[in-house]
């Protein structure tokens, strides 16, 4: 099964480079890109990925609220937190919102391919352990 994925970061830089490394993974489809949280909910809403790969700073809605919203709808789609704001609150924060995992930037490439291959194969992929 492929996952179908939507990006949501305010740098495009970032943006370039997590599309580019996914196209690495054949089990990840990425469907669109979002730089902001009303983009990434009114791209969600349309597209209905699988799995939203979120920041948590954005520049307008935090990416926790926009998982928050999310999370409200009846087919929401599973939120992967990519950050690299990472300590204990932020990760207990995604934890409580139902996240499969909150990923550090700077290890998202040795993270997500095992976390993208067990959604694909349909089992969760939990990690919420810190500095991971």
């Amino acid at each position: 099964m492929s996952v179908r994925i939507l990006l949501v970061d305010d740098s495009p830089v970032f943006l370039a480079s997590i599309r580019q490394y996914l196209t690495l993974l054949p089990q990840a489809q990425v469907v669109d890109e979002a730089i902001n949280g009303q983009q990434a909910l009114a791209h969600a809403a349309a597209l209905k990925p699988n799995l939203v790969l979120l920041d948590i700073a954005l520049p307008d809605i935090s990416g926790l609220d926009v998982a928050r919203t999310m999370k409200t709808w009846p087919h929401s789609p599973k939120v992967l937190f990519l950050s690299m704001h990472d300590n204990e609150s932020y990760r207990q924060a995604a934890q409580e919102l139902g996240a499969v995992a909150f990923v550090n930037k700077a290890n998202f490439v040795t993270e997500l391919p095992t976390l993208i291959e067990s959604l694909a194969a349909g089992q969760p992929a939990v990690n919420m352990g810190p500095g991971t």
